[in-house]
């Protein structure tokens, strides 16, 4: 991978299957814990007193998934969807496929992308 001050960090596509063990285990953690919340939040309504503080506990899992994905030099383009950019376009992976094996250009978001593998 490559970075300087400015510009994003650029992967291969080697470097990004050697990286997605680490974004594969931070992704899992973090969808085990907004499961849990989910299931809690699940039939509340919004006035109850419990609404809020798990809400805003899904938040918090979910932004800090996407901050430990960014300190990768990763994109967090959604809830467990990650883009790693090589320079052309975009690797793309989305929880729980078990490899790197989409494309997409910078223009094309997770509907536009392709099969690389």
């Amino acid at each position: 991978m490559t970075e300087t001050a400015d510009a994003p960090q650029i992967f291969s596509l080697d470097q990004a299957c050697q990286l997605l063990p680490q974004v594969k285990h931070v992704t899992a953690d973090a969808v085990r814990q907004a499961e849990s919340l989910a299931a809690q939040l699940r039939g509340l309504a919004e006035d109850d007193p419990d609404f809020g503080p798990l809400s805003a506990a899904m938040r918090e899992v979910v932004d800090g998934w996407a901050d430990a994905v960014q300190s990768l030099g990763l994109e967090a383009k959604g809830p467990w969807l990650v883009d790693f950019d090589n320079g052309e376009g975009y690797y793309c992976w989305c929880y729980p496929e078990p490899t790197v094996a989409h494309y997409h250009g910078y223009d094309e978001g997770f509907s536009g992308r392709t099969r690389i593998q």
